[in-house]
């Protein structure tokens, strides 16, 4: 299947707030690689996924990005962010844009796929919820 997707309207349509931390509206869904949209509500805390790669485009907002044994860095938009599986990260959101990414995730991530470093911050379902938005 080919398409062609308005990122930009999509970033528009994500509620004002959420339950979880993040909102992900799902691009593509095959098993060599996922895409998405996702908007960020809440600090999520350190983190990772066991199974895929992933390449994190800030659309818009600006946040503080931990990633590995790296110092924190600043991340806004049009920065790519690349890590590999089993990298723990975490995202502080900052300013008072909304912080959107676009992921692509190699091999196509399972949305139960999130473990956190500190089993109390968080369960997949507290983590995010997933919208059609376009």
């Amino acid at each position: 299947m080919n398409s062609v997707f308005d990122i930009n309207a999509i970033a528009k349509k994500f509620p004002d707030s959420a339950e979880t931390m993040l909102v992900d509206t799902r691009l593509t869904d095959e098993q060599e690689a996922s895409s998405r949209v996702f908007r960020i509500y809440k600090n999520v805390p350190a983190h990772y996924h066991a199974t895929c790669d992933e390449y994190l485009f800030v659309v818009s907002g600006r946040c503080l990005f931990s990633m590995g044994e790296k110092e924190p860095f600043e991340a806004g938009p049009g920065q790519l962010v690349f890590f590999k599986k089993r990298t723990v990260h975490a995202i502080v959101p900052i300013g008072e844009e909304p912080l959107v990414f676009l992921s692509v995730d190699t091999p196509r991530r399972d949305p139960k796929d999130v473990i956190f470093v500190n089993p109390a911050d968080g369960t997949p379902e507290t983590f995010i919820q997933t919208k059609k938005l376009y």
